[in-house]
């Protein structure tokens, strides 16, 4: 059996864990520079829809809640204490996102009962309340996990059976585009065929699904079967290309601002690019003006450099980042986003970035690099995000973003720990 355990409103819990006033209350999490509410307590559900920018929020209702901006630091770590807790109490853990993992269950007498008791432990060790799906497959785990939420009556707990009574029903009462993997498109075009619940597409045709759609939806058919053939693998195929940007805290047209802004995202994407193995080609620079300031001049530049050869090297791609950033940098403009792209992405492997004319010193030189990125990246995720990193980058500067109602990291922060009173 698999089981999906899945942090209940997380980031809003987190929060609450370190300022117990907050508990009952709507809580809104905010984007990068407190822009939207992208999170949200149950509380804060009937009264503020997901996305909504946070100067639309109606002032009568402003004044119930409470908006924070995003804390990644306080909410990372709280997602390792949590995986960290189950782990010690079975077997193999998956992390799939920052508040949601499988886990395997087989060898337990009573599965439900030590779920239910893996989520009390949790909320014991971290604070963070947790449901557990039982089914399966991942894919059914998943839609259990989801009665387990929100039908109080099971306790945060609920196995989905393949032979109960109740499974034909509750798969029916599943909408097609509320199944794991089935992306809007391809729920668009199943509702076409009259494939509406999560029911008829259990009952599709299989040699129909593949021909018309892909192997990987004709698993997620099987898996709806109660036959598990879907693994996390199959879902985290490298990205082709590699973004980073983000809006500015605030305009600028200053070039130093600017270089330290793509130093920082060149910087970020070659993480990327070294975590997914693979190496770039190409570096496309973007800058763009606030195209909603009409009483401002509008520019929104971009260029692609090449690279002299496919690297995952931080120095050499931030090298091309600032060359490109020279060539359509212009004076007289208020910019309100800068941003890198790698491009032309491909495996890394041993041969990679060397040919027939590359000398045995130049390969020598890059087995050297490699391990200092080795090394970098080592001590980053050790010792915590830009512990090392390449070039300074100031803590007011207009690039970074806004964050005004940012709480305490309380636990990655000697001078933000909570006090004991």
């Amino acid at each position: 059996m698999i089981g999906l355990i899945d942090c209940n409103n997380f980031y809003a819990s987190c929060e609450r864990v370190f300022n117990p006033k907050l508990e009952g209350k709507p809580i809104g999490i905010l984007s990068n520079n407190d822009g939207c509410v992208i999170a949200r307590s149950n509380e804060l559900k009937p009264l503020v829809p997901m996305g909504m920018p946070a100067y639309q929020i109606q002032p009568k209702i402003r004044k119930q809640v409470t908006l924070l901006s995003s804390n990644y630091e306080l909410y990372g770590d709280m997602s390792q204490r949590v995986f960290d807790t189950v782990s010690n109490y079975t077997a193999n853990i998956e992390p799939y996102s920052i508040d949601e993992a499988f886990i395997q269950l087989n060898g337990f007498s009573d599965i439900t009962a030590h779920c239910q008791k893996l989520k009390t432990i949790v909320k014991r060790d971290t604070g963070i309340p947790v449901s557990i799906g039982i089914a399966t497959t991942r894919t059914l785990a998943k839609l259990a996990n989801h009665i387990a939420k929100k039908q109080i009556i099971h306790q945060g707990v609920y196995c989905l059976s393949t032979n109960k009574k109740s499974f034909i029903d509750t798969l029916k009462a599943y909408a097609i585009d509320e199944i794991w993997g089935v992306g809007r498109r391809i729920a668009e075009k199943l509702q076409i065929l009259g494939i509406r619940t999560a029911w008829d597409l259990h009952q599709a045709d299989l040699k129909q699904i593949r021909q018309q759609f892909s192997v990987v939806l004709e698993r997620t058919v099987l898996e709806l079967r109660g036959i598990a053939c879907i693994e996390l693998d199959d879902l985290s195929t490298p990205k082709k290309n590699i973004m980073t940007s983000r809006s500015f805290g605030r305009l600028t047209g200053d070039l130093f601002d600017l270089q330290e802004a793509i130093r920082i995202h060149a910087s970020r994407g070659a993480e990327k690019l070294r975590y997914q193995k693979s190496v770039a080609n190409a570096v496309l620079v973007f800058l763009k003006t606030n195209r909603f300031r009409k009483d401002l001049i509008q520019y929104h530049p971009s260029i692609v450099i090449p690279l002299t050869f496919a690297t995952d090297d931080s120095r050499l791609i931030i090298q091309a980042a600032q060359k490109g950033l020279r060539s359509i940098y212009k004076k007289g403009y208020l910019f309100m986003k800068a941003g890198v792209m790698l491009l032309d992405l491909k495996a890394k492997n041993s041969n990679s970035q060397y040919d027939l004319f590359t000398s045995e010193s130049s390969t020598y030189l890059q087995q050297k690099n490699d391990k200092l990125m080795q090394t970098i990246d080592s001590i980053n995720q050790k010792m915590g995000k830009n512990t090392i990193q390449l070039g300074g980058a100031r803590q007011h500067a207009p690039w970074q973003i806004k964050r005004e109602q940012l709480s305490q990291r309380y636990t990655t922060r000697w001078d933000e720990l909570p006090l004991v009173k």
